[in-house]
């Protein structure tokens, strides 16, 4: 029978591939140390949980919540932007909460596309940027993901080569699965483009809170203006260790803010009524959570940057993110992401993503994530040196499992 439309426009989920591979490798007894999937294994803090249990126990909010989160849980936000950014947003048209960043994503998608508009989207990215968008009709040019001098260049020949003109651009600074992050001054040059260019600026901010270096990373709508032109996302769901909950939102342009909600208005009632109040108290809390998160993460980092580089594999230190965005190694780059990743599994026991499921442009590359403890991760670049020692001289006699079946 012929594939649905919208199914045929998306290519085989290269992850689903490690993750058969992963399960069946368990199924025979092996120890999977797992650093591909980005998700989180720190509890949720305890005072989050106790105000979920608290709330729960009152039948009243079991009913159908409200779509575009409750009062309190927008002015929460609207709070955390004032004291982290020093932007001020209007709860009641700036704020929506979404079921996660990822559903806010796409469904900004369904509220702004129509068929055949372009949107600019970096390469590699996180799926649904792309992938959101091209369910909704819309058309993908990619862009590069660095921020550098050369973003501005390729956002003009995005503009000057697309018909019709780019309709979006998407941001994810810092950024996963590259590790990226941007500065205040490249937003303000993105901001002054787009509002000159008429283009929408979508921005993923998932990662605010997630930083190594001392310097937090900045928000678009920081740029004097921006707000005329951006929708930013964010997520409770690493900030908090929060994935399972659905928590994020979008704020910015009310315009846009709008379509947003009157699309969610017709496609879910919003968050438990329990789960946006625990997320409220967080957004309210003292900050504390945030830090302790971030130091772990911090500690993880520097392990798995210590113990890959000792084992033969040099890991560039990310400054943001739970992620490192990880060259494969030399005598492997020919084979390319996903075989590579394979190779991991059957040889070293280690799980990490394909570069190439974030786009053409990441298949030189695989995303280790911060996943593990410290004592799992030296395990896994022990696993690795085991590996690298006894395959590098001859990687191409070294072949996946999953090709023998």
């Amino acid at each position: 029978m012929e594939e649905f439309h919208k199914v045929r426009r998306l290519p085989p989920y290269v992850f689903e591939q490690v993750n058969r591979l992963k399960a069946s490798a368990r199924s025979r007894g092996a120890d999977i140390i797992d650093l591909g999937m980005g998700n989180p294994d720190l509890p949720t803090p305890q005072a989050i949980v106790d105000k979920l249990c608290e709330v729960v126990r009152d039948p009243r909010t079991h009913r159908y919540s409200s779509s575009r989160g409750i009062p309190g849980l927008r002015r929460a936000q609207a709070n955390y932007y004032a004291r982290r950014f020093g932007v001020k947003l209007n709860p009641d048209t700036q704020v929506v909460a979404t079921l996660g960043s990822k559903e806010g994503f796409a469904n900004m998608a369904q509220a702004i596309t129509a068929p055949g508009d372009v949107v600019l989207c970096p390469d590699p990215t996180y799926p649904i940027h792309a992938f959101g968008f091209i369910m909704s009709g819309g058309v993908i040019r990619s862009l590069q993901a660095e921020p550098n001098d050369g973003f501005i260049p390729a956002l003009e020949r995005g503009v000057r080569h697309s018909i019709p003109k780019p309709l979006a651009l998407i941001l994810n600074y810092p950024s996963n699965p590259t590790a990226y992050v941007a500065t205040l001054d490249f937003y303000k040059d993105v901001v002054a483009f787009a509002k000159k260019n008429d283009i929408i600026i979508l921005s993923d901010l998932a990662y605010s809170e997630i930083y190594f270096d001392g310097n937090p990373p900045p928000s678009v709508l920081q740029v004097p203006g921006a707000i005329d032109v951006t929708v930013e996302f964010t997520s409770m769901s690493k900030t908090f260790s929060m994935p399972g909950w659905r928590m994020g939102f979008a704020v910015g342009n009310e315009r846009l803010i709008a379509a947003l909600t009157r699309v969610k208005s017709y496609l879910d009632y919003g968050a438990f009524t329990p789960i946006q109040v625990a997320a409220t108290a967080a957004l309210n809390g003292d900050g504390s959570d945030i830090e302790e998160v971030r130091d772990i993460y911090h500690k993880r980092r520097d392990v798995m940057v210590d113990a890959f580089t000792r084992a033969g594999w040099e890991i560039p230190a990310p400054a943001a993110t739970m992620f490192a965005w990880a060259p494969i190694p030399e005598p492997f780059k020919h084979l390319g992401s996903l075989e590579f990743s394979k190779l991991l599994i059957e040889h070293a026991d280690v799980a990490v993503a394909p570069g190439i499921g974030f786009g053409e442009h990441g298949d030189d590359y695989v995303r280790l994530a911060l996943v593990e403890n410290e004592h799992r991760i030296r395990q896994a670049a022990r696993n690795i040196k085991k590996f690298l020692a006894t395959t590098a001289k001859q990687p191409n006699n070294v072949v996946p499992l999953a090709a023998h079946r």
